[in-house]
């Protein structure tokens, strides 16, 4: 449990944990490259640890030290038929990617989650990997999981996703180290891509045309990894500054892969005072200091090309919607629907509760500012992005506002709540 009241002063110099997506990538590409990638400010937290232990449960050697791991490669196959099931937890990221190393193999190999990821989609995974030559099966005709995978004599295809989706685009590149040809994969609207940056980063031919990326075969060299902080979860922590008039907050060595700074682009779009600064590169990727100081808000319009950029932080975004000036519509945004819960539902009932004028669209949310808030008891769905969001709201509530099932935050977040407490007065 996770109990917030509201702040009078938010400031101060912090750090925010390694950027998840970067540390599941570097383990995945580390386990099938060769020797040894030493990973610096990886994310310990739950998510993550699923997939170390997905690849230590297929014979590769992780020695996990803190903020610092080591993982002992042993090339494209060097992968052995794991004894037992693949637990990805409540990882999406981990099922999603493995699914396309898995296609590669030449062995059998079963996959499950916990039951949120056991109901999220995964055909449009499966059906492009199917594509390619892997046998995928699972419940409802292989559309979601526990999933068998039985993978060997891919060839490379030209893949045109639904949607938007890094998780799609990464299973079938990671597929394409395997396949016989070049594997190309065509995004309504570019995602982000860490997987196709580590992957030149290991020294793989990786072409991108527009919202077009071409991948071909090879193998990958290790590498040391330095994972700057996430920008996702320094979100919650920009909008806590940005809403508030006269704070002040610096934001240290934040990723700022431009596929993943639109909540920079929206905040500012709604008036926000946010520099950057010490900008450097990590591995392929952009990072710097985050400043942000707190100003008056007022409302916008998040859509098109925007939304994938800021996807995960839509629900702190309807925070600072809440809280500025005038009405904020969020379109385009229906995958929210299937993430570790309907956010898009959690976020309009749990922001009701707290007297925000907020609705939900077919694809989004329609959210009227200058609220008055109160404190409420609020349920989190177990999912760490919406107990996050209604902190942060807190702190602009009168009264207490108690989080249920606070412990969901470790998936991505380990010491959320302390640090949070950290920048207030």
């Amino acid at each position: 449990m996770l109990i917030i009241e509201k702040a009078d002063k938010v400031f101060g110099t912090i750090s925010v944990p390694g950027d998840k997506s970067i540390s599941h990538r570097a383990v995945m590409l580390g386990a099938i490259g060769q020797g040894k990638t030493v990973i610096e400010g990886f994310l310990n937290g739950q998510d993550c640890l699923s997939t170390i232990g997905c690849f230590r449960a297929m014979g590769i050697g992780i020695e996990l030290m803190g903020q610092k791991v080591e993982v002992e490669g042993k090339g494209l196959l060097g992968l052995k038929e794991p004894s037992d099931i693949l637990d990805a937890g409540n990882s999406g990221t981990t099922m999603r990617l493995i699914m396309g190393i898995l296609s590669g193999q030449n062995f059998l190999s079963l996959i499950t989650g916990d039951q949120s990821l056991r109901q999220r989609p995964m055909a449009r995974v499966a059906d492009p990997l199917r594509a390619m030559g892997a046998n995928i099966d699972g419940r409802e005709d292989g559309r979601f999981a526990p999933l068998v995978i039985r993978g060997g004599d891919l060839k490379g295809i030209t893949w045109k996703t639904p949607v938007a989706s890094a998780q799609i685009k990464s299973a079938i590149l990671l597929a394409g180290l395997y396949a016989k040809g070049s594997t190309t994969v065509i995004e309504p609207i570019i995602s982000r891509d860490h997987t196709e940056r580590m992957l030149s980063c290991f020294g793989i031919s990786v072409e991108r045309s527009g919202a077009a990326v071409t991948i071909k075969p090879g193998m990958l060299e290790a590498q040391n990894i330095s994972v700057p902080g996430d920008i996702s979860s320094a979100a919650f922590f920009i909008v806590a500054a940005a809403v508030k008039p006269g704070a002040h907050l610096i934001i240290k060595n934040v990723g700022l892969n431009p596929t993943r700074t639109g909540i920079i682009d929206a905040m500012r779009q709604m008036g926000a005072d946010i520099e950057i600064d010490n900008i450097h590169q990590l591995a392929g990727e952009e990072a710097g200091d985050i400043i942000v100081r707190g100003s008056e808000l007022h409302g916008t319009e998040i859509l098109g090309e925007m939304v994938p950029r800021l996807i995960d932080e839509i629900p702190v975004l309807a925070v600072a919607a809440a809280l500025a000036e005038g009405v904020t519509y969020i379109r385009g945004a229906s995958e929210l629907k299937v993430k570790e819960s309907n956010r898009l539902t959690a976020i309009v009932v749990e922001l009701q509760k707290m007297g925000v004028q907020i609705a939900e669209l077919p694809d989004g949310l329609k959210i009227v500012g200058s609220n008055k808030l109160h404190g409420a008891s609020i349920n989190s769905y177990h999912d760490h992005r919406i107990a996050m969001a209604m902190a942060v709201c807190g702190l602009f509530a009168e009264g207490k506002t108690i989080i249920a099932d606070s412990a969901c935050i470790d998936i991505s977040f380990p010491g959320f709540g302390e640090l949070l407490h950290q920048i207030v007065r």
